[in-house]
């Protein structure tokens, strides 16, 4: 997604609190009431002052403690109310905008996520959206109570003098608008910077933690802790920056408020002393000035909060914006599966062409063994098959139809992936395995891991099928991870399998076990079977060699 500006950051962000309207208009009803409770409290103890000076008041003295007392309860009140309502809002628009991530990061899954930094999206999904309940809770709806609580100051104090009021509205946009656009003018880029480098920490954290048995064999830990410290010490300079205008914003804020304080101070001295105003007119006015700063003292800050904020929504809604390698196809009659067949095909990843001019069949019922070195392309081509990625030149076909005019949930349902990297999740073995078939029953997980050569080797665990695989199934070996991929494969019980190096973590022994296996369990399957070792391949029927992205023997 192209850059956008910070206004029209902001402005989505705020649109998406459209379906909370109702309880925005509450917390800014119940914050601006709030802000008049707290303000004319001390109002009305000037008016108290004036009674005990001996000068009238525009009410009897038992109503104005009254009021005090009423004010003081009703204040807390509000002000509980405009918090509670305030939180509420952030916290279930928190839960939309994750729901939208994770709806966006399916679509974009797994071309536009292949070589994305993940510790960057994990800092994205988490501290990201985090930071935008600053701006859903303490931003929108105190702007709001801001202009509505300073306008009727505005009136009020106008009302014993004009000038008293023009002076009030100067002091209120000075502070409130004014000292924030200049602050975020000042810090430029330094939010965007900051999460940018909030992100690249995340993700060489979680690169170390996953890399730290190959650091510590390879005696790299310090260099990598050199290059954790020069990013951390980076990150905390640009912190130190933020806090530093911050700090900055702050002095200016309350220099501004003392110099209209002052000001308002020399101004009704003038009027009083030239009989314009009354001694009312002096006192209440400037108690009135000096307790209405509040409200914009809290906009004042927004010139430094705002940039993590707006560069944290930026991030996120780059995410929902960005457009997927490939759309779902809905609305196509339903294909049942009778071949498939790469024709003429010539792909390019990263401005490198991966695929030159490659055809390859799969009939019904048959195992096609495709070999070549690493990079060669064949990946690729399961990929396309996929349709995980979109064909620019030539077309890949299913049941002779074109994959791009079959419906995507027909078209997962015919095949059957398994990667060269088979993703666990911190699970049970049973549940991971599962996934191919969320209501599968344990007899049908049993039989595909019976086909995977898998049953055995679980059943000898203590807990079995409940054995617990840890965080990236690190309780397991490669070649069990394997087979549970395998397993997962089966289980989908598609007609086209798609296997990537199904035997590259195995040893001969059980490679030849897992072959035997496949063999059997494909009767009446199509298998596409990629390798880079030609033993893997000896169970296929047919055997396509590829090399530079082309056929080069069948």
């Amino acid at each position: 997604m192209k850059k956008q500006s910070k206004a029209r950051v902001l402005l989505r962000m705020v649109r998406l609190v459209k379906p909370l309207t109702g309880w925005m208009l509450l917390a800014i009803f119940m914050g601006t009431l709030g802000f008049l409770c707290a303000q004319f409290i001390p109002i009305l103890g000037g008016y108290a002052v004036l009674h005990g000076l001996g000068l009238s008041i525009p009410m009897a003295v038992s109503v104005l403690w009254v009021l005090l007392i009423v004010l003081a309860l009703v204040r807390a009140v509000l002000r509980f109310t405009e918090q509670r309502t305030n939180h509420y809002i952030a916290f279930t628009l928190l839960a939309i905008i994750r729901d939208k991530v994770f709806q966006a990061l399916r679509r974009l899954c797994p071309a536009k996520l292949e070589g994305r930094d993940k510790g960057d999206l994990i800092s994205l999904i988490t501290s990201d959206v985090e930071l935008l309940e600053v701006f859903y809770a303490h931003t929108i709806s105190p702007i709001c109570i801001a202009f509505l609580v300073e306008i009727i100051m505005v009136v009020f104090i106008g009302s014993f003098h004009w000038s008293l009021g023009l002076l009030a509205l100067a002091a209120f946009v000075s502070v409130g608008v004014a000292l924030p656009l200049i602050i975020s003018k000042r810090s430029g880029t330094l939010g965007d910077d900051l999460r940018g480098q909030s992100g690249e920490l995340a993700a060489y954290m979680l690169e170390s933690i996953r890399g730290l048995d190959e650091t510590i064999q390879y005696g790299g830990g310090e260099t990598r802790l050199h290059q954790l410290t020069n990013k951390t010490k980076a990150l905390s300079e640009k912190q130190g920056q933020l806090n530093k205008l911050t700090g900055i914003n702050m002095a200016l804020a309350n220099s501004f408020i003392l110099f209209f304080d002052l000001a308002m101070l020399a101004l009704c001295a003038a009027l009083y002393s030239q009989g314009v105003i009354g001694f009312d007119g002096f006192l209440i006015p400037l108690i009135a000035l000096m307790s209405s700063f509040g409200p914009v003292t809290a906009l004042a800050n927004l010139g430094t909060t705002l940039q993590a904020t707006v560069a944290s929504g930026a991030r996120v809604l780059a995410v929902i914006d960005e457009k997927p390698e490939t759309e779902d196809v809905t609305g196509k009659q339903p294909v049942a599966f009778s071949g498939a067949a790469a024709e003429r095909v010539t792909f390019s990843y990263g401005g490198e062409t991966v695929l030159r001019d490659l055809s390859v069949s799969f009939p019904q019922n048959r195992i096609v063994g495709i070999v070549g070195k690493s990079g060669c392309g064949k990946s690729t081509l399961l990929k396309l098959l996929m349709r995980f990625w979109q064909t620019k030149e030539g077309k890949v076909t299913v049941s002779g139809r074109s994959v791009d005019e079959i419906n995507t949930e027909n078209l997962r349902n015919m095949e059957s992936y398994m990667t060269q990297e088979t993703q666990l999740f911190k699970d049970t073995i049973a549940n991971n395995i599962r996934i191919a078939k969320l209501n599968a029953s344990d007899e049908e997980v049993q039989e595909a891991c019976r086909k995977a050569a898998l049953h055995d080797f679980i059943m000898t665990l203590p807990q079995g099928y409940d054995t617990q695989v840890g965080e990236l199934g690190e309780t397991l070996s490669g070649g069990e991870r394997q087979r549970i991929g395998l397993a997962r494969a089966f289980l989908h019980d598609a007609p086209f399998m798609l296997l990537d190096e199904p035997t590259s973590n195995l040893d001969s022994l059980n490679e030849a076990i897992i072959l035997r296996s496949l063999k059997e369990a494909s009767a009446g399957k199509t298998v596409a079977l990629v390798s880079h070792r030609r033993s893997t391949a000896r169970i296929a029927d047919d055997v396509v060699t590829m090399e530079g992205g082309r056929v080069t023997a069948s």
